[in-house]
């Protein structure tokens, strides 16, 4: 896992948008080093996030500087911390940086995300054990 200097990224794998942005999504290396933790698997970040009753499946979770970021604020932090190098990094600094922008937008890309997964018969990753909570 990571150190506490590293900046975690906990997401769904099972995702294949989720998967793709975050393989490539890079952060600078003066701000640290990135660590991606699938949401699914285990992990002392994922029993953390758990204690404080956030529901993954509803959003990304990004800690930083000992910090627990949650769905726009989690894409908002790794934006200002992105390396800006290729495509996707350079679209999402100038996107997700925008602060107001990553709250409206980052929503609607959930709600896409719970929808393809629905469509692909995925599970929910239920990190809160909810009842009747393991289908989209």
């Amino acid at each position: 896992m990571g150190t506490e200097n590293d900046i975690q990224i906990v997401y769904d794998r099972q995702c294949p948008v989720c998967d793709f942005y975050c393989q490539r999504i890079d952060v600078d290396t003066a701000a640290g080093k990135l660590v991606r933790v699938d949401a699914r698997e285990p992990s002392d970040l994922r029993d953390e996030v758990t204690g404080l009753g956030l529901d993954i499946d509803e959003g990304m979770v990004v800690k930083h500087d000992g910090e627990i970021y949650f769905g726009s604020e989690a894409i908002h932090e790794l934006a200002k911390l992105s390396s800006r190098r290729g495509f996707i990094n350079r679209v999402a600094y100038h996107v997700f940086r925008v602060k107001w922008l990553a709250n409206f937008l980052y929503p609607l890309l959930a709600a896409c995300r719970n929808l393809l997964l629905k469509v692909l018969g995925r599970s929910r990753i239920n990190n809160l054990q909810l009842d009747d909570n393991e289908r989209f």
